[in-house]
């Protein structure tokens, strides 16, 4: 073994995340991997002195590096050449006009214009874009503009003609295409609703697709993250091969991928999940399949039992939230990940579709995923006291995001009212029962500038305040301790991602290395903690 090929990296804070030795000054890498971790006066005479390369971090914080459990990895690098419709660069429906009328003059008559992340609660009127918005930016060159929960897409006037959406064309199952008091659309798409439209709309090529990618990768670097997820394309595109040829060019992150179930149902082979695709030794491998049980609760389509608070978008009996699949479609996708032997990820927001894919699961057994928990549920945003003692009992996975109501809680509170909002992501409680939760970000479905940032949304897990200073109960928070395992090691676990998580000795060396002490600064501040420098299997992939 030569001194190139092994590093001695000394008098660092390093939070190691192993529960056996949980805190380390000095960390030897060799061939990508930990060879050593302990403290500087315990180290093994083999990798004393010259034996090796020697990188003095000055006191830093180390800590493993961030594995992003629920991401639309594919979705936000493709998202990048889009209009951002969230503050700052919009702040208003006449400046997202102004921005559809400028893309508009760049691309011409016959080429969609594409944006993404609009939230009403961040707009000066309150209020949702209609296709009349987006028609006066574009009155002849389609337009399609996606909300930041991702489940709904606010379109123009040409992009309904183009999908033969009518005031005659009836809701689909599991949607809805708003109207107005009229009958007619108005350009908004809820939850299945969005699909009309999206086989109309142009795919990026696959070398522009790889493109992005690479350059997301560059993005998670900076921020300290080593694997992350795609769960699934809005397109129903099986995005592994994507994700792989991008490695091939440069991306770095590790990534599991989920297949949504509608596209699996419409054509069992859309999705290989063979040995060799399934593999977790690799950098990218299929991990399973993903159900929509409903839909957001900023979107007010998350499925509850109470409704949400009166609004002039209420439509009946679809004020509690709706059910965006059948449970013949839950039942089918638990035995297609039962004889694949697959992961199969839920998600459910609203208790009462929390309680079904509970439920659920629970009638048909569970299986053998190899070393990954075969179930995970995504959000559970609000969950019964049933549901999260059977979680904890079966070993059911959470894959929570405190970032969302931190960004959005001015929808939240609209839609649920105060009490239910503190009500909402029981981080505390679903700990305490011995529930795992990993918290991710559900980038880019979130209504924050940079919706991969882990820092807001560790911020959020400790503080329990929005970014406007609403306490959303303290009561529910978790220590900064607790909150980097669930970003660290607790996911790496329940997806399986080999050798991430930790940094232990055997363990690659992938971490991050932060400008300052995240777990002494003051908890409002932990969102200005930035990452000095991130490695990656042993690899600088970044440096601030």
């Amino acid at each position: 073994m030569t001194e190139a090929e092994r590093t001695r990296f000394t008098r660092g804070r390093i939070l190691t995340e192993d529960p056996a030795q949980p805190e380390a000054d000095t960390m030897v890498v060799e061939n990508g991997r930990v060879a050593w971790i302990g403290w500087e006066h315990d180290l093994p005479e083999a990798y004393a002195g010259g034996a090796c390369q020697v990188e003095d971090l000055n006191g830093a914080r180390v800590i493993p590096g961030f594995v992003d459990a629920h991401m639309h990895a594919v979705m936000l690098a493709n998202f990048a050449p889009q209009i951002s419709a969230l503050p700052p660069a919009v702040n208003s429906l006449a400046e997202l006009t102004e921005a559809v009328r400028r893309r508009r003059a760049e691309q011409g008559p016959d080429t969609w214009i594409e944006g993404w992340g609009y939230d009403e609660a961040l707009l000066a009127e309150k209020r949702s874009p209609t296709r009349w918005d987006l028609d006066a930016g574009s009155p002849d060159a389609p337009a399609c503009i996606m909300r930041t929960c991702g489940h709904i897409r606010c379109v123009n006037s040409r992009a309904l003609e183009i999908a033969g959406i009518t005031r005659d064309t009836p809701d689909p199952v599991g949607g809805e295409i708003e109207r107005d008091a009229d009958g007619e659309p108005n350009g908004v798409l809820k939850e299945t609703a969005r699909d009309l439209v999206t086989p109309f709309i142009p795919k990026p090529s696959k070398a522009d697709a790889v493109r992005n990618i690479v350059s997301l990768g560059r993005l998670l670097s900076s921020q300290g993250i080593v694997a992350t997820t795609d769960m699934c394309s809005v397109d129903g595109t099986d995005t592994y091969p994507l994700l792989a040829a991008a490695a091939r060019e440069g991306f770095k992150q590790d990534v599991a991928t989920y297949m949504l179930w509608d596209y699996i149902k419409a054509d069992p082979e859309a999705y290989r999940l063979g040995a060799a695709e399934m593999d977790r030794g690799q950098q990218v491998f299929a991990a399973g399949v993903k159900v929509l049980t409903d839909g957001s609760v900023s979107g007010r389509t998350a499925w509850f039992y109470e409704p949400f608070l009166p609004s002039d978008r209420d439509l009946g009996t679809k004020s509690c939230g709706m059910p965006t699949c059948t449970d013949e479609d839950i039942d089918a996708a638990l035995a297609f990940c039962r004889a694949h032997g697959c992961q199969l990820s839920l998600h459910a927001m609203g208790t009462r579709a929390i309680d079904r894919v509970v439920d659920r699961v629970l009638a048909a057994g569970l299986w053998d995923a190899g070393p990954v928990p075969p179930v995970r549920i995504e959000h559970v945003t609000a969950p019964s006291e049933r549901a999260v003692a059977a979680m904890a009992e079966h070993g059911m996975v959470v894959v929570t995001q405190p970032i969302f109501p931190y960004a959005e809680v001015g929808t939240y509170v609209a839609n649920l009212g105060e009490r239910r909002t503190r009500s909402c992501y029981p981080l505390r409680t679903m700990v305490d029962a011995g529930v795992t939760v990993c918290v991710s970000t559900d980038a880019p479905a979130t209504s924050w500038a940079v919706p991969s940032d882990p820092f807001p949304n560790i911020k959020s897990a400790v503080t329990r305040r929005a970014f406007n200073g609403f306490d959303f109960n303290a009561a529910e928070a978790l220590t900064v301790e607790e909150a980097l395992a669930r970003y660290t090691r607790e996911p790496a676990r329940a997806l399986g991602f080999e050798g991430l998580g930790m940094l232990k000795a055997g363990y690659q060396a992938s971490f991050a290395v932060l400008d300052r002490d995240i777990l002494s600064v003051p908890a409002e501040e932990i969102d200005q903690v930035k990452v000095a420098a991130t490695y990656l299997r042993g690899e600088k992939v970044y440096q601030a």
